[in-house]
């Protein structure tokens, strides 16, 4: 439930006779709260205890199964906390009956409040790669770095590592990281590890993205792959080229090398 948290709830509340989040009256409510989860007296008293240390450890046995306690903050919304998995960031009402999908907004300030808490996910979770096991295409003295999310045989992917020249011109940095949009096993997904496992492979992204055929045949056991492309759901890559600012800022798609460097200064500056 990386990718889209509400739609897979959603799908998961769906199916019969689940724990999921329905209303319920408050006598119903009452009663779940106060029900024994353990089959022994000392069991029980300390799981009492930690659930009411902790209000979050009755709400997650609201949520899907593999739903971690530290995925629930307190928002800045009273009576409301923030559930991120991921950059995927969704709420759920301190009671525990209603499960908000959407945006919360600073009406003083104007401020979109989910996005920034998904802007800092991003940025943390790509801080935690080492550039070692990324592609980078960087001028002398770098003023922006961005990290894109390729598929080799993407055509606007395509079309924008013919302008990283131009890119790397304007003075920006790009680090490449696979995301092979057919999945795992797939021809994609060979090509992006051949394009690993190659002696230079600046060189051989370069040529497979300009439609050179690759020596698929030899193995790559090696290789980041499918590491990088599970990071990128786990940021929500709807599509590629998916470019992720230092900031963690999300550009979804191709932009000419001009607009892409005037739309980092526009994220940059809304962020002062």
């Amino acid at each position: 439930m990386t990718q889209n948290t509400a739609a897979a709830l959603a799908a998961v509340l769906g199916m019969a006779g689940l724990w999921a989040l329905q209303p319920a009256s408050a006598a119903t409510a009452t009663a779940a709260a106060s029900a024994p989860v353990a089959t022994t007296p000392a069991a029980a008293g300390t799981a009492a205890g930690e659930d009411a240390k902790d209000p979050r450890t009755l709400l997650l046995k609201r949520l899907p199964p593999g739903s971690k306690l530290e995925e629930l903050h307190a928002s800045p919304i009273p009576g409301i906390y923030e559930f991120q998995q991921g950059a995927e960031i969704s709420y759920l009402t301190a009671d525990g009956r209603y499960f908000i999908d959407g945006n919360v907004y600073d009406m003083d300030t104007r401020q979109n409040l989910s996005e920034a808490r998904r802007a800092q996910a991003r940025a943390a979770l790509i801080a935690a790669v080492p550039e070692s096991q990324m592609i980078v295409f960087s001028p002398d003295n770098p003023r922006y770095t961005i990290t894109v999310f390729t598929d080799v045989d993407c055509a606007y992917c395509r079309k924008l590592h013919s302008e990283i020249a131009q890119i790397n011109k304007l003075g920006v940095r790009v680090r490449y990281m696979f995301y092979p949009r057919s999945g795992p096993g797939t021809e994609s997904w060979r090509k992006a590890e051949a394009v690993w496992c190659s002696v230079n492979r600046n060189e051989a992204l370069t040529r497979a993205k300009g439609g050179a055929a690759l020596d698929l045949s030899k193995p790559c056991p090696v290789n980041p792959v499918n590491r990088e492309y599970t990071l990128g759901q786990e940021i929500g890559v709807r599509g590629t080229p998916a470019i992720v600012t230092e900031s963690g800022d999300y550009i979804s798609g191709y932009l000419p090398p001009q607009d892409l460097v005037n739309q980092i200064k526009d994220l940059q500056i809304a962020r002062r």
